[in-house]
């Protein structure tokens, strides 16, 4: 098996490309592609054979084919957007890319091609609020969820009154013959205050869903309903340790191939916070690991075995090894990756 690594580079209109060395984590970079515009956000196709690439200057999004010997990315497409790009999924079946637009306040569907590329306008947008931050359909497909998160202000828990925050999750149905996207019942799953609902993961098994609170520094789970495609909140669990009180967002949330650990970036602290998952999907904390300033994207290899943060702030990539029995994560190598780094994506390649 061959795994590779793909950071976007934003202010430097690049991806960088890394193998990942499956025994020891280590990374080699391979190659850099140019990617204009300030890519940011990435997806990849259910097949792993397409990477998506959201730019932010000049909003747009591309498809790449991506190599399976190793990993190299070739553009098939690039389809202009009004707004950049904020969070990029294909659904289930991958004949649909789904995307939502923090500034824009919406999320939108594009048809993708025989051969995943993207290239062809939104064939639906349904206009939500300020601050949706992700979206990404269920299990059955059916289903598909934009949180929007509150907004902090100088480390003041009030949304700005210029542009505030929503806090709130919308729930849809999809429909995966037509990519188009109507509003469930009840719309709106309301949050406690300032929580900021940013990014989510899908248990693989249970009917859970786990959400990151930007605001609120926390992870919440929440049960799916299956049949009705909604969402009641089960637990929350802080993602900070006891007693620190300074300023600090939380980033990305993701879940380990065996469902036993879940991990989240913590902006502020500087930190990726980690929670083990038990067999009825809840949450236990176990600590977090120091790592460069402002973690707002990180990824886990397939395997789940080993995390890359990126700090934003700093150019540099983090590599931490994951303990397979408790989820601690201990420190491997930094390195100098470049500047801005926005999107983490590691692959496993169809070699």
């Amino acid at each position: 098996m061959a795994d590779c690594l793909y950071v976007c580079l934003q202010d430097e209109d690049k991806i960088a490309r890394f193998a990942i060395d499956p025994g020891t984590g280590g990374l080699t970079r391979q190659a850099d592609v140019l990617v204009a515009g300030g890519p940011s956000v990435t997806a990849l196709s259910p097949d792993r054979r397409v990477l998506y690439v959201g730019v932010r200057t000049r909003p747009a999004i591309s498809s790449f084919r991506i190599d399976p010997a190793a990993g190299a990315l070739s553009e098939q497409g690039t389809v202009a957007s009004a707004d950049a790009p904020t969070f990029l999924a294909t659904d289930r079946a991958g004949r649909f890319l789904l995307s939502a637009y923090y500034q824009g306040g919406y999320a939108a569907v594009h048809p993708l091609g025989s051969d995943g590329a993207v290239g062809a306008p939104a064939l639906d947008r349904y206009d939500t609020a300020n601050g949706a931050h992700a979206i990404a359909t269920d299990p059955s497909n059916r289903f598909a969820f934009v949180p929007h998160i509150a907004r902090l202000q100088d480390n003041v828990l009030e949304p700005p009154k210029n542009n505030p925050g929503p806090n709130f999750i919308a729930q849809f149905r999809f429909d995966a013959e037509s990519g188009r996207l109507t509003p469930n019942s009840p719309f709106r799953v309301e949050q406690r205050e300032l929580a900021g609902p940013r990014h989510y993961c899908f248990h693989p098994s249970l009917d859970l869903v786990y959400f990151s609170d930007e605001q609120g520094c926390s992870v919440s789970a929440y049960h799916l309903d299956r049949s009705a495609g909604t969402l009641s909140a089960v637990q929350t669990i802080s993602t900070l340790p006891d007693g620190y009180s300074e300023r600090n967002t939380c980033s990305q949330i993701h879940l380990t191939a065996s469902a036993k650990f879940l991990y989240v970036g913590n902006r502020g602290h500087n930190s990726i916070a980690g929670f083990m998952v038990d067999a009825a999907g809840r949450l236990t904390a176990i600590g977090q690991a120091a790592t460069e300033a402002v973690p707002s994207a990180f990824g886990l290899d397939p395997a789940g075995n080993f995390l890359f943060a990126a700090g934003t702030a700093t150019g540099k990539l983090a590599s931490y090894r994951i303990d397979g029995e408790t989820g601690a994560l201990t420190p491997l190598t930094t390195q100098n990756v470049g500047q801005r780094p926005a999107a983490v994506q590691a692959v496993r390649l169809n070699v």
